[in-house]
């Protein structure tokens, strides 16, 4: 049990971390590209509709 407890020990004492943050400003490009379609489909009764009330619109 010491044996392991002592090379624990060892390993977190022998490691060194540094953490710093970057000279330069982190950059991130996003290009995206929407398109959007639309499609409709009218019915006769509603294509008439409109035809004689080309007001509602």
């Amino acid at each position: 049990m010491r044996r392991i407890t002592t090379c624990t020990m060892g390993l977190l004492v022998s490691g060194c971390i540094s953490i710093s943050a970057p000279d330069k400003p982190i950059e991130i490009n996003l290009n995206i590209n929407v398109t959007q379609e639309v499609v409709y489909r009218l019915d006769n009764e509603a294509k008439s509709l409109i035809q004689q009330n080309p007001g509602i619109f």
